[in-house]
């Protein structure tokens, strides 16, 4: 996964969610994802953080997409 900014990644799931998001709820959110581990969160102008996926979150990725389709493909 590429750097992202914290406000393009608000923008997409805005957009993907169809629906505002409170900025401080999604730069919390990040910031709890770099906490665990599963994102690495650098600064892009001194400014600007960005946000990549680590090793890490891509297995955690990996296994939340194991268990969808072990339990929830399917289902409606």
């Amino acid at each position: 996964m590429s750097e992202s900014s914290g406000q393009r990644i608000k923008s997409e799931l805005e957009e993907t969610q169809g629906r505002d998001l409170l900025a401080g709820r999604v730069y919390t959110n990040l910031n709890q994802l770099v906490e665990c581990g599963y994102v690495e969160k650098g600064s892009k102008n001194g400014r600007t953080n960005e946000y990549s996926l680590t090793d890490a979150g891509r297995e955690a990725l990996r296994d939340r997409r194991y268990w969808e389709r072990r339990y929830v493909s399917g289902t409606n």
